[in-house]
């Protein structure tokens, strides 16, 4: 798939890729990189707002990716889905570490635990499905939108080409989606 003549990977393509990188392997992580780095900086960029520390962000970022690439399922994410998650939480790290007045590491050791509970994890669970089924309900192609620009992280433009459609059309579909989702969610 191409888009503004730059080749993009399909979703099989990561996941051997990342599935390589699991392996240890150099060449798949050179071209892993290649086909997402600039979709990754795109996202550190817009997260951190300096582009010198977005450079370095993701450097970072491929470090971890090389060393957690055999964390990577495809039952819980798509891989791009899974890239922009590791890229976003490390960014959004990067912020809270800007915070000024870290704090007492003493009063550190009496902080509680943030993992989710059982309980939390079957609420989430359970709100997954909800969203899943209300996405489900929209027309088909706006439903697909929705999820490559919330979940995948898909750009306006990326969205608008290769659903060819104007890229204010896009805007007006994720708007209206939104709107039916909120409505969709507030009901039960």
């Amino acid at each position: 798939m191409t888009l503004s003549g730059v080749s993009m990977p399909v979703p099989n393509d990561l996941a051997d890729m990342l599935a390589r990188v699991a392996l240890r392997d150099r060449a798949a992580f050179s071209r892993l990189y290649q086909a997402t780095g600039p979709k990754l900086f795109a996202i550190c960029l817009r997260i951190l707002k300096d582009r010198t520390e977005a450079e370095d962000a993701l450097q970072d970022i491929f470090v971890k990716i090389w060393h957690s690439a055999d964390r990577y399922s495809t039952a819980i994410a798509s891989p791009q889905a899974w890239l922009n998650t590791v890229t976003r939480n490390h960014a959004i790290d990067l912020l809270r570490a800007r915070k000024p007045g870290g704090g007492d590491l003493d009063a550190a050791e009496t902080l509680a635990d943030d993992a989710p509970t059982p309980e939390d994890s079957a609420v989430n669970a359970s709100e997954g499905r909800r969203i899943d089924a209300c996405i489900s309900a929209l027309n088909p192609p706006r439903g697909e939108a929705v999820r490559l620009a919330y979940v995948e992280g898909d750009s306006y433009i990326e969205l608008s080409q290769r659903f060819d459609v104007p890229m204010n059309t896009m805007r007006s579909w994720l708007r209206r989606s939104l709107i039916q989702l909120r409505e969709c969610l507030s009901h039960g």
